[in-house]
């Protein structure tokens, strides 16, 4: 049985994830909860920046409305 975009979000909670929004920037943290709509909390969170050393931000809250893809 094929599974739904939010069992895996499911299993990837407390787990490393990776986070690309649709202005570029792309985050790395662990998935501490989403809801319906793909709001997600991250924890220990990175911005990844192409060339440059990754800025630590710790908690955020990234609308699910700008995200593009979720890597678990």
């Amino acid at each position: 049985m094929s599974q739904r975009p939010l069992d895996i979000l499911n299993e990837s909670l407390n787990g490393p994830v990776i986070v690309k929004l649709k202005d570029g920037r792309a985050f790395r943290g662990e998935l501490q909860g989403y809801d319906i709509h793909m709001n997600l909390v991250l924890d220990n969170t990175e911005e990844i920046r192409e060339g440059e050393d990754s800025k630590k931000l710790g908690t955020v809250v990234v609308r699910g409305d700008n995200v593009v893809y979720i890597s678990p």
